[in-house]
């Protein structure tokens, strides 16, 4: 995944917004922001071919469905499709989907709708196809978190990209400067240890506490067992586990193992800059973080390991799914049955996990290419190139052990991510407002909200 030009202002913006509400795939093909207007990318004409239009946010993704659809055409000469993209910007296609579905007018075959808007498209009787059965052959192969995450009342609405597992990113060649080996760090104690002693032998910050991404908090909280959101729907934002997450990530910050990265999290254009300048050693981010270092930081091929995240004491997961887009089918589409199984097929089957591993960086959602030596150590590969060690040697690690908080799912949660990141982790990391008077008052501010 190569970035073209640079990001601008605008993009830099959407990108904090968008990953904060936990998507990873809003920018992960590292391109450009489509212009106000979109992009309209037409696959070449195919004789007898059925046109299936696609809207997505992303121009690598339309690529990616493209090339998938030439695959699709090779297995099947009877059934064969050419996939037409509108790549519009973030906030622009989901407004104008919702619009399209509920109008019942104008909406497309096939959309990406990133996980932080998918609560809100699923609510009532979705315009969307129930995308279940044509999952069923795959299924036994897929991470079913990442099935859970898009799926409501039982029903799977929405297709991922990857599992997005929440992993360490460690520079090698700084730690070791220092006198650290990254392998040595297991749990957050081990991560507070190195990250002190980085912070005396070095005056700099190991990693990064974050006020505009629930990244790593999200990732505590699975391991603590946490929800933002009770069973009863209602926010729980001052529970003991959130509490206990923010507590860690304080005592880092106290610590100076861990420090607010420039945009306020190592996601933005802003935080690029300062990894380049040596003024971090670490990220604890998703998988799909791997793009980001080979796109904005070349100069680390070669010194970048990638290895399992920190973990409590009694850990009930090792870590989480971060991020992710659902692409789903609108169900009164003229081709809906023919779109859902090439989406399904694309996205799911072994061929297309390949192909999201190859073209996109993405840690797919069918494990049994996790393990198949041939597809993960391809020296071919721009990513197996990068990185110091194999990307797949900690997601075999941790690979029965990822868990998914079932908030991220919840309709109310859209309303959690804005207040957190723009107003609970400033007070506490950055205003120093204690943690409990900073999650007491969100929880004030989410119910009346929420009306609850």
């Amino acid at each position: 995944m190569k970035m073209r030009k640079p990001f601008g202002v605008a993009l830099a913006v959407a990108m904090a917004v968008s990953a904060f509400a936990g998507c990873a795939t809003a920018t992960s093909g590292g391109e450009a922001s489509p212009s106000a207007e979109g992009s309209v990318i037409s696959q070449a004409p195919v004789e007898g071919a059925t046109e299936l239009s696609l809207w997505t946010f992303v121009e690598l993704h339309a690529k990616f469905y493209q090339s998938m659809a030439e695959k699709w055409n090779a297995a099947n000469p009877n059934e064969k499709i050419t996939v037409n993209v509108n790549v519009l910007p973030y906030d622009d296609m989901h407004n104008k989907l919702q619009i399209a579905l509920t109008s019942g007018q104008g909406a497309p075959d096939i959309a990406d709708i990133e996980a932080g808007k998918f609560p809100q498209f699923v609510q009532g009787t979705p315009a969307l196809l129930d995308l279940t059965s044509y999952a069923e052959q795959y299924k036994k192969d897929i991470v079913q978190a990442r099935l859970d995450l898009f799926s409501s009342q039982g029903k799977l609405y929405g297709i991922d990209f990857h599992v997005g597992t929440t992993v360490a990113f460690y520079n090698t060649e700084l730690l070791e400067s220092a006198g650290i080996d990254y392998k040595t760090i297991k749990t957050w104690d081990d991560y507070k240890a190195a990250g002190a002693k980085y912070y005396e032998k070095t005056g700099k910050h190991l990693g990064t506490v974050d006020t505009s991404a629930l990244w790593q908090t999200n990732l505590l909280m699975g391991q603590l067992g946490g929800e933002y959101i009770g069973t009863d729907g209602k926010v729980n934002v001052d529970s003991p586990q959130l509490t206990k997450a923010l507590e860690i990530l304080k005592g880092l910050q106290d610590a100076n193992a861990v420090a607010v990265p420039p945009g306020g999290q190592p996601d933005t254009e802003e935080a690029y800059g300062a990894y380049n300048n040596g003024d971090f050693a670490a990220a604890i981010m998703p998988f799909w973080f791997t793009s980001r270092y080979l796109a904005y930081m070349p100069d680390f091929k070669g010194k970048i390991a990638i290895a399992p995240a920190p973990v409590v004491d009694g850990a009930k997961v090792d870590t989480v799914g971060g991020g992710g887009t659902g692409t789903a089918v609108v169900a009164k589409g003229a081709h809906a049955d023919l779109a859902a199984r090439f989406v399904a097929w694309a996205k799911l089957s072994k061929e297309g996990n390949i192909e999201t591993w190859n073209q996109l960086g993405f840690d797919p959602l069918n494990t049994t290419v996790w393990s198949d030596e041939s597809i993960t150590h391809n020296p071919d590969n721009s990513f197996v190139q990068y990185f110091e060690n194999n990307p797949f040697d900690p997601l075999l690690e941790v690979k029965d052990s990822i868990g998914h908080l079932q908030s991220l799912s919840n309709v109310a949660m859209p309303s959690v991510n804005n207040t957190f990141g723009t107003t609970t982790l400033n007070d506490i990391f950055e205003n120093g407002v204690s943690i409990s008077d900073a999650l007491g008052q969100a929880q004030s501010d989410l119910k009346n909200e929420l009306g609850q």
